[in-house]
C-alpha cells in the first residue's frame, strides 16, 4: 500500500509542476526536465505515467477539467428552473476560478491555445454536459438565445477567466458585488 500511495504522490507532484511550469512558462518553455526537477522525480519516472511531455499535459487538462466541471455542477439538480440552475452554476464556476486560480488559469492557457490535442479537447467538452444540457433546455424554452454552445460559453463564462487574471495581477479585488454584476451581466447576455 505504501508503495502505490508514493506512485499517487509521484504523479500527482508532476501534475503540479506542469500546472504550475506552464503557467508561468508557457508550454514550450516547460522541457520534460524542469517538470521532473520541479517534482523532485527523475526524468525516466515520467515516462512511467505518461507517454511524452503531449501525453501528460492532455492527462493534467482532464484531470483539472473533471476537478473544475465536479466543483461546478456539485450542487446542481436538473430539476431547478434555467435561471436558477444557471445562475448555480455560473456561481460555482466563478468560485472555482476565483479560489483554484492555479488550476483555472491552466485551463485557460489550454482553452486558448494549441497545445492540448482535439481528443482531449472533446473529453473536457463532455464534463460539461450538464450545463450544455441546461442551456438547451433553455433554448427549447425559449429563455436562452438560440445561439451554438461556443458562443453562449464565450459570452457567459469565458468573461471569468479575464476576472480571474486581473485579481490575480493585484488590478482589482472583486467583491460579492462585483462577482453578482458580472453574474447578472452573463445572464443578460445569453437570455432571450
Amino acid at each position: 500500500m505504501a508503495k502505490l500511495q508514493k506512485s499517487i504522490d509521484k504523479k500527482n507532484a508532476l501534475v503540479k509542476a506542469t500546472i504550475e511550469l506552464v503557467n508561468n512558462n508557457g508550454f514550450h518553455a516547460t522541457p520534460m526536465s524542469k517538470i521532473a526537477k520541479m517534482a523532485n522525480v527523475s526524468p525516466a519516472t515520467i515516462y512511467l505515467y505518461f507517454e511524452n511531455k503531449q501525453d501528460l499535459v492532455n492527462q493534467t487538462y482532464i484531470e483539472v477539467k473533471e476537478k473544475y466541471t465536479k466543483y461546478a455542477f456539485e450542487t446542481y439538480n436538473t430539476n431547478m428552473s434555467v435561471e436558477d440552475g444557471f445562475e448555480l452554476i455560473w456561481k460555482r464556476i466563478a468560485e472555482f476560478k476565483l479560489k483554484e486560480c492555479e488550476n483555472a488559469m491552466f485551463l485557460a492557457q489550454c482553452d486558448n491555445t494549441p497545445m492540448i490535442d482535439e481528443k482531449s479537447r472533446q473529453e473536457g467538452i463532455k464534463h460539461l454536459q450538464p450545463l450544455l444540457d441546461l442551456w438547451q433546455r433553455g433554448i427549447d424554452q425559449k429563455i436562452i438565445k438560440p445561439l451554438c454552445i461556443y458562443i453562449l460559453y464565450a459570452y457567459a463564462i469565458n468573461p471569468l477567466s479575464f476576472l480571474m487574471m486581473v485579481q490575480k495581477r493585484g488590478i482589482i479585488t472583486l467583491k460579492e458585488s462585483d462577482i453578482e454584476e458580472a453574474y447578472q451581466a452573463a445572464w443578460n447576455s445569453i437570455k432571450k
